[in-house]
């Protein structure tokens, strides 16, 4: 089949993975190949990906096609290991996330996985959920969605990793509830994995969740736990960790492009990447959902590989590495992000039966409510925000975000008629309306279309913000945390303001530059928000909103019915047509 030439990076490397022996031995030499999967979110099935060079879509991902895949570099290379970077489940499309992502676990159990880093959205549910995707059972936090797939639910059959991740003092326990590290046999080598999680989880989850926790600096956590793994003479040591960044702004650099020098290097995966010792051979990273292949100087100023394959299964990481068995150390490593094609896969009757079939009965157990017709809109999609380059971006207002926040600001309204901004995170938005392999006639979008959106089972929450309050909430889409990750709050009709590029942190709005309604709003004055839950309690770092006060919760009102009612509403009339409503200045 005409498959995307597989692109490789090359780093000789002459580090030994564990404390050198004192006699050099002759070579016993292996080849061994590692296919990473980051940040799949439940994506049982393709969806719309652009390839580089490409004028359009094509579908990539899906398991039936990742399964193609594996069982070609496992012809190819028996000495093959299926790992995984984190955010495997969470934020899932209606195939999966409407059956507590059990169908997720399976077909990674199928795909032959075998150790995968935790992701912040492994988390999503809280600490006992996720123990109990782990290891099984129908104890659940919603018996409404769990076992419904699999009355037996029996758990992965691979190990969830996080090096950083411990019980805190308040939990009265001690230890952590998962491994720092796993070590493989492949082909005779012993390959250890260890892995991290990004730091920023307990401020992107709900915090009851993981009351019991504590989070601390990944390659500090990382470099603690080495000594221990070298004990046991690995061949190689490589990093699973769910933290990402992003090619530097100009960049010419894509997922395919070989041994990229353009990471930022302020970014969370480059710090961390300069401190964790040299004897990781290379990192495995997630998070920022980009595909890049770059090369980052370790502790001692040599180059390490540190690749991430953008998002939903539309790239596998691959790294081909020679170990030699006898002294234990690298000999050399090459990384590629391998572009996951669908349809290529389909045409030549390569698709995987038994994924098929798995792909299949899920999808038969949510149709009755996934194909329900809501609207149709008055545009073949309505899209989130993409850069120049056409990678999805949450730094820039996009159409569907202005179309959410609109659908915020009217569920509000209907329970509160002195409701007067509806604000939503772009992290909570997770698809296009619908995704581009989704197009249906008459521009028909049906409610599996809108979960995919909106995942999350976020609810409606209306409270009060001083215009002071509103300023510092804006500001926070810049600062703290979310300074090297801006996070561009999406807002509703009406309410507008300006920012500026070049402004420091801090300083990048002037609050007579937010306007409602034509009005700059007032610094003591009081404005009444409709948000969803996760924002109104502070998530993703927008501490304002902790600040809010006369609360009104709406447990009954999930983020699908408000989007599904504001479509119905106002579906024809609704396009991808950006409002304008964020400004942004030099």
């Amino acid at each position: 089949m005409n498959k995307t030439p597989l692109l490789l990076l090359t780093v000789a490397l002459g580090l030994s993975a564990c404390t050198p022996p004192n006699t050099v031995l002759p070579a016993d030499p292996v080849n061994v190949t590692v296919l990473g999967l980051n940040d799949f979110h439940g994506n049982l099935e393709p969806s719309g990906f652009r390839p580089v060079g490409a004028t359009a879509d094509i579908k990539a991902g899906g398991v039936e096609a990742i399964a193609a895949e594996l069982n070609d570099a496992r012809k190819a290379n028996p000495n093959t290991i299926f790992v995984g970077g984190g955010d495997l489940i969470g934020a899932s499309p209606i195939t999966s996330g409407l059956l507590r992502d059990e169908p997720a676990v399976y077909a990674l159990n199928g795909l032959g996985m075998r150790v995968s880093a935790l992701g912040n959205h492994e988390f999503d549910q809280g600490l006992a959920e996720l123990l109990r995707m782990q290891n099984g059972g129908c104890a659940s936090n919603d018996t409404a969605k769990a076992c419904k797939f699999d009355p037996n639910y029996k758990g992965a059959n691979f190990q969830w990793i996080a090096a950083n991740v411990a019980y805190n003092a308040a939990s009265g326990k001690t230890g952590s509830p998962f491994k720092s590290y796993v070590i493989e046999q492949v082909g005779g080598a012993k390959i250890a994995f260890v892995g991290a999680v990004t730091t920023e989880t307990p401020g992107i989850v709900s915090p009851e969740g993981i009351k019991d926790l504590a989070f601390s600096d990944p390659a500090a956590a990382v470099n603690k736990v080495l000594p221990e793994i070298k004990a046991q003479n690995p061949d190689a040591i490589i990093m699973l960790i769910h933290e990402g960044g992003e090619l530097a702004a100009g960049s010419t650099d894509n997922y395919a492009t070989v041994g990229c020098k353009t990471l930022k290097t302020d970014s969370a995966i480059y710090k961390i990447a300069t401190q964790v010792d040299p004897s990781v051979s290379a990192i495995i990273s997630g998070h920022s959902h980009k595909g890049y292949n770059c090369l980052v100087p370790d502790p001692a100023g040599q180059d390490r590989i540190v690749i991430q394959g953008e998002q939903y299964g539309h790239l596998l990481q691959r790294l081909d590495l020679t170990v030699d068995k006898a002294n234990h150390k690298v000999m050399t490593v090459k990384a590629a992000n391998l572009v996951v094609d669908y349809d290529a896969r389909a045409k030549a009757g390569q698709l995987d039966f038994g994924m098929t079939q798995l792909v299949t009965t899920a999808r038969s157990k949510v149709a009755a409510i996934s194909s329900v017709e809501i609207a149709r809109l008055g545009s073949p999609q309505i899209k989130r925000g993409y850069n120049a380059a056409g990678v999805q971006d949450r730094t820039i207002e996009s159409a569907l975000g202005d179309v959410i926040a609109d659908a915020l600001l009217a569920a509000g309204k209907a329970n509160d008629a002195s409701v007067q901004i509806g604000i939503m995170n772009p992290g909570g938005i997770r698809a296009d309306l619908p995704d581009s392999t989704q197009i249906k006639p008459n521009n028909a979008v049906n409610f599996g279309d809108v979960f995919a959106v909106n995942p999350f089972g976020n609810t409606t929450t209306i409270l009060s913000l001083t215009g002071q309050q509103i300023d510092d909430l804006l500001e926070q889409q810049f600062s703290g945390a979310n300074a090297t990750s801006v996070k561009l709050l999406q807002v509703s009709e009406g309410f507008s303001y300006k920012y500026s590029q070049s402004a420091p942190a801090g300083s990048k709005i002037n609050i007579a530059d937010i306007t409602l309604n034509g009005t700059p709003i007032s610094p003591t004055a009081t404005y009444r928000i409709a948000t969803n839950n996760f924002l109104a309690g502070g998530g993703d770092n927008f501490l304002a909103f902790k600040s809010a006060t006369n609360v009104v919760q709406l447990p009954g009102l999930a983020d699908t019915d408000v989007l599904s009612n504001y479509l119905k509403a106002k579906g024809p009339q609704l396009t991808n047509t950006v409002k304008g409503r964020i400004v942004v200045l030099p």
